[in-house]
């Protein structure tokens, strides 16, 4: 990696997805010396949001206090993940569901593989969806701890359930919010939690739209874009999770195409076979967050050796041309 990225797309992964980002850019920030808080632009969707509410806050990304495989993560400012943790875990329990906490950070992606007719066939399902009474209140609280703002660099994806169109909160003619709201808002898995209210409208997970609304990103001729991925490497051990897979890579690259039409280079980063043999496919199991960030933290650095050791290889030498 030759330069900082002049955006940041953080996509969609629950708690797990959040701690593999963490960790990438840690990872690529101790490689290159970066300042990862200094990019041009942020689009935050899901669990992507809490991460670019951190960065945007002035906080630097989470370190692993060692790179070994078996560790915890230092103790730092205020995690928002936990917040969703905690609420996605008493929600599964309370429903008696164990593939409520299995599935729920998928849940919007697969709403979205089921409605592929558009904004309209989208609200129509939202609407019909029972109504749970569970909020992201904690998730909200430990946000507004870390004081972000909207300083015209970050844009937070949701959905607005009634018309299931995507709103884009901190982009120019958005409807006015706190980051805070925003990313419980683009957090709200639509079965899982309680719709958030701001102003008059009701907004969902940002990932019923998009796993990382890619395409939202302020981007033009050569911009520099990295797009972290957390859901493209599920594990496939059923059916459903290989459609998500395959849903969250497709959706991604056709987002990517908008952008290189328009000039922009992208990069797009998917956790590798460590992090995601580590991440497995529930993603909301908090208790495997400390090793997911030191995986993350390696695949980071190992980001930055293998950009180094392309950039240093000589060019082929030419060959003679034919004498005729």
């Amino acid at each position: 990696m030759r330069s900082r990225p002049d955006v940041l797309v953080l996509g969609g992964g629950g708690v797990l997805g959040e701690a593999w980002m963490m960790g990438v850019l840690a990872g690529i920030e101790d490689g290159t010396g970066f300042d990862l808080r200094d990019c041009d632009y942020y689009v935050g969707t899901s669990a992507g949001s809490i991460v670019a509410a951190h960065l945007i806050a002035g906080h630097p990304p989470r370190r692993p206090s060692t790179i070994g495989p078996d560790l915890e993560e230092l103790p730092s400012v205020p995690r928002p993940a936990e917040g969703l943790a905690a609420a996605g875990l008493a929600a599964a329990r309370r429903a008696g569901e164990w593939a409520l906490a299995v599935g729920a950070t998928f849940a919007p992606m697969a709403l979205g593989l089921a409605a592929p007719g558009g904004a309209v066939a989208r609200a129509a399902m939202l609407r019909r969806l029972p109504r749970p009474t569970d909020t992201l209140a904690a998730l909200r609280r430990n946000v507004e701890r870390l004081e972000p703002r909207f300083d015209g660099r970050l844009r937070v994806a949701a959905v607005d359930r009634r018309n299931g169109r995507r709103v884009v909160f901190g982009s120019p003619g958005a409807p006015r919010a706190s980051v805070a709201e925003a990313v419980a808002a683009s957090c709200t898995v639509p079965w899982l939690f309680a719709p958030v209210t701001i102003g008059d409208r009701e907004y969902v997970d940002g990932g019923v739209w998009s796993p990382t609304n890619l395409d939202a990103a302020p981007a033009g001729r050569d911009t520099h874009v990295l797009c972290l991925n957390p859901t493209a490497s599920i594990p496939a051990s059923s059916g459903v999770l290989a459609a998500v897979r395959s849903v969250s890579r497709t959706a991604v690259s056709v987002e990517a195409l908008v952008l290189r039409r328009r000039g922009a280079a992208v990069r797009m980063l998917a956790p590798n076979a460590e992090c995601a043999a580590v991440m497995g496919t529930n993603f909301m199991d908090r208790e495997r967050s400390g090793r997911v960030l030191a995986a993350g933290y390696r695949q980071g650095l190992a980001l930055v050796t293998a950009s180094a050791a392309v950039a240093q290889r000589p060019p082929r030498p030419s060959l003679p041309l034919p004498r005729s």
